[in-house]
């Protein structure tokens, strides 16, 4: 989180009173981020996080705060977009699009252990269940369409062997995606950007998840894959940490079970989540500032179909030029 664009005591205060979240006490702006403009906000009810969209459009964004609406309501812990007289929960504020949400309590746990894992596998399982009823439809902006889009603009970026892997992850990639196993695999909204920043811990104790604005349709098994490869991995070495991934994946499972196509299609999907990051991390550093680009380096670990074998490995950020 960042601040692109100046907001005033006053004109946050006048925002905030028309919203009916009380009399604002104090704003203080967050630092870090890349995309979008952020305030920490108190009032005499509560606290809460005042956001202007700098790159998302009022257009692009009702799937996102909707679907945080739609959660919230069904016990998901994630912040709960506040609504205007009208009903409105996106708002307009200095030109900007513009939202207010509770603020989480917590802090982001960069250093799991096999509970945390197993915390985050059972809210995300739930989190599933909770969205398949969710009405408003959009896809994974940055599924399989986007890595054939944004990979041969990394290609002349790196090293003849790691333009091979690539290839050949992305032929495999497009392979997956036209098999019936996969169309055939559970879908529905994702996060898709659940990485150990974006989950929150207080007393060891998961109060919740957020940044929904990479969210889309797409497989569940998508998600978990995501997951296992940050949650669940060494991110020195990019080592698979065996008991954080069974602790995720029993937590996951004892609320919704896995179906044999997902169970045979797991580590295909790991992959999927792996060149997703490593392409959107190569984008953001060698294509220019993109809203596709991840929020740090990240270590990929890319998943043999087999468990027993050691998986293939690279660091997003040791990737140098060809």
């Amino acid at each position: 989180m960042a601040v692109f664009t100046e907001v005033s005591f006053d004109e946050a205060a006048a925002f905030l009173s028309a919203l009916n979240l009380g009399q604002l006490q104090t704003i203080k702006g967050a630092s870090g981020g890349i995309e979008n403009t952020n305030y920490f906000v108190d009032t005499d009810q509560g606290q809460y996080v005042l956001t202007l969209f700098e790159r998302l459009t009022f257009e692009q964004l009702p799937f996102y705060l909707h679907l945080m609406k739609h959660l919230a309501a069904r016990g998901i812990p994630v912040p709960d977009p506040a609504p205007g007289a009208s009903g409105d929960i996106l708002h307009r504020l200095k030109g900007r699009p513009a939202a207010v949400v509770n603020k989480l309590r917590g802090y982001s746990e960069l250093q799991p252990n096999a509970a945390h894992c197993a915390a985050v596998g059972d809210m995300l399982a739930r989190m599933h269940l909770a969205g398949l009823d969710y009405p408003r439809a959009q896809a994974n902006l940055r599924g399989l369409d986007w890595w054939n889009q944004t990979v041969p603009s990394v290609l002349p970026h790196i090293t003849v062997q790691q333009r091979s892997l690539l290839l050949a992850e992305l032929a495999y990639q497009n392979h997956v995606a036209q098999s019936s196993a996969y169309q055939g695999l559970p879908q529905g909204a994702v996060h898709a950007d659940l990485f150990r920043d974006n989950v929150m811990f207080e007393d060891g104790r998961l109060t919740g998840f957020f940044d929904f604005y990479f969210a889309g349709c797409d497989t569940f098994l998508f998600d978990i894959g995501v997951c296992l490869n940050d949650w669940c991995v060494d991110l020195t070495s990019g080592a698979s940490q065996d008991e954080r991934a069974d602790a995720f994946m029993a937590a996951y499972q004892r609320v919704r079970q896995l179906t044999p196509q997902e169970r045979a299609l797991l580590p295909a999907l790991q992959r999927a989540a792996a060149i997703r990051t490593l392409s959107a991390f190569c984008a953001s550093v060698w294509c220019g500032p993109t809203r596709f680009a991840t929020r740090q380096p990240r270590t990929v670990a890319r998943p043999s179909p087999v468990r027993s074998q050691p998986p293939t490995r690279f660091k997003a950020n040791s990737l140098h030029h060809a």
